[in-house]
């Protein structure tokens, strides 16, 4: 615990630090403390991976202070109750935004932004088409900011509260704890949140019909043949009614399919959910890291059978020839924004194991150019290989004219 002294300290000395208040968690997890959030618009990050260093740490919290969201160039940026309109780029509104809360931190996640970054902020950069119809209707970018979060360190079985004191907070020492103490209280002590269960199984429907997405498939391969692309990736939304919790759904998610990266976020007026088990981008300092995965298979029933399966995937052709082109859109986008000379590939083609499946896995690595940012990196990293195609405009050009909807 921090003392009196330390804080008026780093008041005095520093923009921006943190104040941590640790407890013993080896009777609690991420998922109860979750069910006992009050709050609005709460998050949780997770991972399967817990004794390795991305998975070490999960993430919650609730009540953001504020939040960035945005259509095409239309931004809303609401800081404090204080929201502003603003015609740009949402990812320069954001890079100013977590610029005022940049902080030393013991743990990856500091505060800052929790939300996702849809496929079409690529418009923001490059002209791929019209505008396809959005039957959800919701913001192409969604961004809670967050100042009170609790951290869980799986391999220490501590969670702290974590409390981002900006420069221009006004709270002072007493007031800081007096938050965290009530906080702690709250899921420390209180009740845990019922979750009505989900159906066992549901049944979905697509956006199209069979033959209208084989003849869309049809045209792409019209596309490859005639050299235009090498490869493309077509989609179609499922989607299925039930009744029940969307955190119901999280849990079986997470029992279904873990992962090293498994996300919860309620926005109050719709709930987005995922696992996945790739990193679409990783910037630590200068360095910077994208990780392509391509080539999946089931795990084996024996350790002879998952090496079997292991040995059949590394050997099979069509897999190779589908990660070699991811790799090699890594390197480009991630030699965009690196010094000339510094990409390298230091994990290639290895098979990575997960509960239910493996996966080809290389990383790829740059060292960030003086004038860049991580987000210049984010922006020419968007959208991923895996959802658009390689070359990847020429690819995305032509989800655009056969996709009808986003």
């Amino acid at each position: 615990m921090m003392t009196k002294e330390e804080f008026i300290k780093q008041k005095r000395e520093r923009k921006t630090f943190l104040v941590i208040d640790e407890e013993e968690g080896d009777s609690i997890t991420p998922i109860s403390l979750y069910r006992r959030m009050k709050g609005k618009k709460k998050f949780l990050l997770e991972s399967s991976q817990l004794h390795q260093d991305k998975g070490r740490y999960s993430y919650l919290g609730c009540n953001p202070y504020g939040e960035v969201k945005s259509v095409g160039t239309e931004v809303e940026r609401t800081i404090f109750g204080r929201a502003e309109k603003l015609q740009g780029n949402v990812l320069q509104v954001l890079e100013e935004v977590i610029a005022q809360s940049q902080v030393d931190s013991p743990f990856p996640f500091c505060g800052g932004a929790v939300g996702y970054i849809g496929y079409d902020v690529i418009r923001q950069y490059e002209n791929i088409g019209a505008d396809l119809h959005d039957p959800l209707n919701i913001p192409e970018v969604h961004l809670l900011l967050y100042r009170e979060f609790i951290v869980y360190d799986h391999s220490r079985q501590k969670f702290s509260f974590v409390y981002v004191c900006r420069e221009d907070d006004s709270a002072n020492y007493e007031e800081v704890y007096e938050r965290l103490r009530v906080y702690k209280e709250e899921v420390l002590q209180g009740e845990e949140a019922e979750v009505n269960a989900i159906p066992s199984t549901l049944s979905f429907t697509s956006s199209i019909t069979e033959k209208e997405f084989c003849e869309m498939v049809e045209m792409a391969k019209e596309y490859v043949r005639a050299g235009d692309i090498f490869q493309v990736v077509l989609s179609q939304r499922l989607q299925s009614e039930c009744i029940g919790d969307s955190f119901a759904l999280y849990r079986k998610l997470r029992i279904a399919n873990p992962s090293p990266y498994m996300f919860y976020i309620d926005f109050q007026d719709y709930v987005v959910l995922g696992s996945s088990p790739e990193s679409l981008l990783s910037v630590r300092e200068d360095k910077v890291m994208t990780n392509p995965i391509a080539g999946t298979r089931p795990r084996g029933k024996t350790k002879r059978e998952d090496e079997e399966i292991a040995k059949e995937l590394l050997d099979n052709e069509k897999e190779r020839a589908e990660h070699m082109m991811l790799v090699d859109l890594g390197r480009n986008d991630i030699g965009r924004v690196s010094e000339i000379g510094s990409v390298t590939i230091d994990k290639y083609m290895k098979v990575e194991k997960y509960s239910h499946v493996m996966h080809i896995v290389s990383e790829v690595y740059g060292t960030l150019r003086k004038q860049m940012s991580g987000f210049d990196a984010l922006a020419y990293c968007l959208p991923a290989g895996t959802v658009s195609g390689a070359p990847k405009i020429r690819a995305m050009e032509i989800i655009n004219e056969l996709e009808n909807e986003k």
